[in-house]
């Protein structure tokens, strides 16, 4: 299947420029809302403290969960639904100066009770799946993890394509992945998904993805360098359009298992498999829009 009739070269180059100004907005956008805005909902796994993953049996809403909570003397709860609203899944975090690791037991108890008991009402037949206790300085450790595990991601796929081609290349290439990063943190950012390991794993992926995609385009470019063009804009294009179909199938299967797994899944990969979506949409824009027009304009430079 072709995206585009085999011959056909389409003009990316004049589309670069407006590609640029939308990439330099929405990644303004995302530190707007990274910094100004909402921020990252970190996962008990940085900040510490309790985590409980209660599955409910009647439809019931966060508030429901905080006033109750709230009577049993709970006020810093906060409550996320996780999942698809119908799956009654929430996801209750209290700090660690709320609840100390030798208080969890005691909390369990009255949760316990709270589910089970004769006034429980819409927490009658509740399941508590999970509860998870971490301390706030094993949480600043993962925090600093996370962030050199996508550094040295970066780093290592600057000298790889540094090495395989050259380094205007290699800086494209990593300028696209921090583009991608940027873009999927506001995604997760604006619709308050919890930022924990998973997620961390999925922008490692987000990565690996990305580049691949864009080293496939800067291997045709590398081709097409033999074959000798009048100009490198039509080098870009003419590389660009050659690799357009591979570049968009792959994208749209890979989408297809992902809204999959987003749908049906289950709320435990739903947050993760979203990330993949948005990553995975902001990785193929990039490979063409974000890498290919650095390696334009580091041509250009190198031409002056």
């Amino acid at each position: 299947m072709e995206i585009i009739k085999p011959g056909t070269v389409v003009d990316f180059i004049s589309k670069m420029r407006t590609a640029v100004f939308i990439s330099v907005a929405l990644i303004v956008i995302s530190i707007t809302s990274l910094f100004y805005h909402k921020g990252l909902n970190w996962g008990v796994e940085f900040i510490g403290g309790a985590e409980i993953h209660i599955k409910f049996k009647k439809d019931i809403s966060a508030q429901d969960i905080t006033n109750e909570l709230s009577k049993m003397n709970y006020k810093g709860v906060s409550v996320q639904s996780l999942g698809l609203q119908s799956d009654n899944e929430y996801i209750l975090r209290l700090s660690s100066d709320e609840v100390k690791h030798d208080q969890i037991p005691d909390f369990q108890k009255e949760l316990d009770k709270l589910v089970t008991g004769e006034n429980a009402g819409k927490f009658q037949g509740a399941k508590i799946l999970r509860i998870d206790f971490i301390s706030p300085k094993i949480g600043k450790e993962l925090i600093k993890k996370a962030a050199y595990s996508i550094i040295f991601g970066w780093l290592g796929i600057l000298i790889y394509v540094m090495i395989r081609f050259e380094l205007g290349f290699a800086i494209g290439a990593v300028i696209a992945i921090i583009h991608d990063i940027f873009i999927t943190l506001c995604a997760i950012s604006l619709l308050d998904k919890e930022f924990n390991l998973a997620i961390v794993a999925a922008f490692l992926t987000v990565i690996g993805y990305s580049v691949n995609d864009t080293i496939v385009i800067f291997d045709r470019i590398r081709e097409n360098l033999k074959k000798g063009y009048s100009s490198f804009s039509e080098l870009i294009n003419e590389s660009l359009s050659q690799t357009l179909s591979r570049t968009v199938l792959t994208s749209v299967t890979a989408l297809i298992v992902l809204a999959c797994l987003f749908l049906f899944g289950g709320s435990v990969i739903h947050d993760f498999a979203y990330t993949l979506m948005v990553g995975v949409i902001a990785g193929t824009y990039s490979s063409i829009f974000v890498a290919s027009a650095f390696v334009v304009y580091w041509n250009k430079r190198k031409a002056l």
